[in-house]
């Protein structure tokens, strides 16, 4: 027993010296330039856009791993990189399969205007390159595995258009069919720092949890065939309970408030890139203690929708959210509050543009006052004003009753302005 055990102590510490050798000269020959410089040319011409590497090492330590630091693609402004770890799947290298058992990136830096450089230098080659004859088929040699089973995004900074941040830790993992099994998330900085959620797939289908902003979002995730050929059909139903509404809309806090909301998502798409654009939803919500800052309702009735700025507060905002892409439209809703109350329906462009229409009810001592107002501006800088036959009426009113003849005059002129619509467009 004790001679079996020195020569398997023999035969490990020469399989340890064999490995740190294989490194050693890995090391070396990762590090010329000449390697480097192939690596890079190959790179660039892929991708289309200038690629520069730093440092390339083989670590050993706490896993076998191929490394680059400082990983640079020179888009305008540049995606920089400060780490990228491989870790390939050995039992695959034996069969002449290179498969990444884990992906690591560390401390990337990906402005929204360089991603998008990217995505149309990408397109430009995709464009112009012929396709290469297809190979043999006794002859299909070494393949190559897309996809990561294991991927780690450790402080990933994200820019968007406005020059706004957010920093994210994620981790994935895919199974054996190559469809997501669990994934995790959490933001450290920026916009919806703090949000934190996780999805891990049962079956067919994959619950999903988001805490965010005091309260927290849950549903699952379907994927299914679409009904066209090639396509996939993403579906989801999720429940939003108790969340501060500007959490989901920060910067802004134009509406503050306790949202309760229902949700449902469908989208059909061929490709990845399409799911966004693709996607349309349908949602339900109730806003409590809501606070509308921008906008004063009850004094934009009493100066008939002359009044400007200000704020708004309520005790419920309901109503329904259609979304398809970025386009965005608010129907049925009302706003309670006291005396006050108001119904409509609010259109939010790609831009962020509002338009749309809210028909505001005051309660007074001579009755209801009601004036209908139009909705303009952006989200961040709403506005209301009068319907152009609303506007006249209001001039009538004001000239035979000032005070309550100026609303009453505001509401028979809307009447009249819609009757006589390609007077008063």
């Amino acid at each position: 027993m004790a001679k079996f055990l020195k020569w398997a102590a023999i035969l490990f510490a020469a399989f340890v010296l064999l490995l740190v050798g294989i490194a050693v000269a890995l090391q070396n020959w990762l590090r010329t330039d000449d390697f480097r410089q192939r690596v890079e040319q190959q790179a660039t011409a892929a991708l289309g856009v200038p690629l520069r590497l730093g440092r390339l090492s083989v670590d050993l330590w706490p896993l076998p791993a191929v490394a680059v630091d400082d990983v640079q693609l020179q888009t305008r402004p540049a995606l920089t990189v400060g780490r990228v770890e491989l870790r390939p799947v050995w039992s695959g290298l034996l069969e002449q399969r290179l498969e990444i058992a884990t992906l690591v990136v560390r401390k990337a830096v990906l402005p929204q205007a360089g991603i998008a450089t990217l995505g149309s230098a990408m397109q430009k080659k995709e464009k112009g390159a012929a396709k290469p004859p297809a190979p043999p088929a006794q002859d299909e040699g070494p393949s190559f595995v897309a996809f990561p089973r294991r991927a780690v995004l450790d402080e990933i900074t994200w820019i968007d258009d406005k020059g706004q941040t957010m920093t994210v830790h994620a981790e994935a993992d895919l199974g054996d069919d190559g469809m997501l099994e669990r994934a995790s998330f959490e933001i450290l900085k920026g916009r919806f720092a703090g949000t934190h959620g996780a999805i891990e797939r049962k079956g067919e289908q994959w619950p999903l949890r988001v805490d965010i902003g005091g309260g927290r979002i849950m549903g699952a995730l379907r994927l299914a065939p679409g009904r066209a050929a090639g396509t996939q059909l993403l579906q989801g139903q999720f429940n939003t309970e108790g969340v501060e509404v500007s959490a989901l809309t920060a910067p802004s806090k134009v509406l503050t408030g306790k949202l309760q909301a229902q949700t449902s998502i469908r989208s059909e798409f061929r490709e990845l890139g399409q799911l966004g654009d693709a996607m349309s939803t349908q949602t339900r919500f109730t806003v409590r203690d809501a606070l509308v800052d921008g906008i004063d309702l009850q004094k934009a009735v009493q100066t008939v929708g002359l009044s400007r700025g200000g704020s708004t507060r309520l005790d419920t905002l309901a109503g329904q959210v259609t979304t398809h892409g970025k386009s965005v439209q608010l129907s049925n809703l009302v706003a309670t509050s006291g005396a006050l109350s108001a119904t409509g329906n609010v259109a939010i462009a790609p831009s962020k543009a509002l338009s749309g229409r809210v028909n505001v009810d005051v309660a007074s001592t001579k009755g209801a006052i009601g004036v209908p107002l139009v909705v303009g501006g952006t989200v961040d800088d709403p506005s209301v004003m009068l319907t152009r036959g609303a506007l006249v009426g209001a001039a009538v009113g004001t000239l035979i009753a000032p005070g309550a003849g100026t609303a009453a005059g505001a509401t028979a002129g809307d009447k009249i302005g819609e009757t006589l619509r390609g007077l008063f467009k």
